[in-house]
């Protein structure tokens, strides 16, 4: 599991599976910054892992503070399905 800010919006939502990096992961939840009055481009702030990892997140098992942060740009992912289905 590792937190992923990505710099623009690339159209996704919770439960979207994105490709950061060449790793398929799932975006388990979304923190949308920076709208109001914050920089010129929107930051998602994704909790990501793989779906082996999503009862982790569900139970709350893992400390939020030392998760990896991997810091892209939208156009550096590639979107495998939007939103969950």
């Amino acid at each position: 599991m590792k937190k992923v800010i990505i710099r623009g919006d690339p159209g996704i939502g919770r439960g979207a599976t994105i490709e950061v990096d060449g790793e398929e992961v799932v975006c388990f939840s979304i923190d949308r910054q920076s709208d109001y009055h914050g920089a010129d481009r929107p930051q998602l702030w994704c909790t990501v892992g793989t779906e082996d990892e999503r009862e982790a997140f569900e139970k709350r098992q893992f400390v939020p503070h030392f998760l990896d942060v991997v810091a892209v740009d939208a156009e550096a992912i590639t979107v495998i399905q939007a939103r969950a289905a």
